[in-house]
């Protein structure tokens, strides 16, 4: 099977005759599902499973051509304009490769892909881009690129130890909070300072050149292992 056939395939499931529950399937009932392909790609691709690999791209891509297929049916653009627009971004945007500007190594590129960026996306300030991080990325991403545009604007730091400095006053007022004994969602109660002190703790993973979500998901591994220590430890 080839691409054609996929798409000839969805169309038939989608068809009246074809699957009942393919055809009652719309962009919010299936986007979970969106969402659990792409962890289950990673997953494969963490553990360097080359056949896993294989199969949950399939599935990534399955959603992908389910999407569009729908947006077809109703006439506002196919799996073809998704190809065309993605093929059209990576020849924009690489104008090292397809044009006259010149990367010598790999940052220049992405110095040269984050300027076409933001002709394409027509950002006119940093507060533009920052703006335009996508609401529904998981927070502690989306925190570190927020911090990583306002980065690019100067908004930063000299070193690791200004941004612990902010995270250490950021603490005091939780600290603060929590003693208060306020309600948690009263201004600049506890939930409005953990999270502070959690947007803090990202200004210093970017200092440090470190990925909070990579950092607190190895924490999450080294408290499980912990916590299967002890539980042993206790039999």
């Amino acid at each position: 099977y080839g691409w054609e056939d996929l798409l000839t395939i969805m169309h038939l499931l989608r068809a009246p005759e074809g699957c009942p529950w393919d055809r009652e399937q719309t962009h919010q009932s299936i986007r979970r599902n969106f969402l659990e392909e792409t962890y289950e790609a990673l997953d494969a691709i963490d553990r360097n499973d080359t056949p896993g690999m294989c199969e949950e791209l399939g599935d990534v891509l399955l959603q992908v051509v389910f999407h569009s297929v729908m947006e077809e049916e109703q006439g506002r653009f196919t799996a073809d304009d998704v190809v065309d627009g993605v093929a059209q971004k990576l020849v924009f945007r690489h104008t090292h490769v397809f044009g006259a500007a010149e990367a010598a190594d790999s940052a220049q590129a992405l110095e040269g892909w984050e300027a076409q960026k933001k002709k394409e996306k027509g950002f006119t300030s940093p507060a533009d881009a920052v703006e335009a991080v996508p609401h529904t990325l998981p927070a502690l991403w989306r925190a570190e690129k927020i911090v990583s545009r306002s980065v690019k604007a100067g908004f930063n730091w000299d070193s690791a130890a200004g941004a612990l400095d902010k995270l250490d006053e950021e603490t005091a007022e939780l600290r603060q909070a929590v003693e208060a004994g306020q309600p948690v969602d009263s201004p600049h109660g506890i939930r409005e300072e953990l999270g502070d002190v959690l947007f803090a703790g990202v200004k210093v993973g970017r200092v440090a050149g470190i990925d909070p979500e990579e950092a607190v998901a190895g924490t999450c591994e080294k408290f499980i292992h912990r916590f299967r220590a002890v539980e042993d430890g206790a039999r």
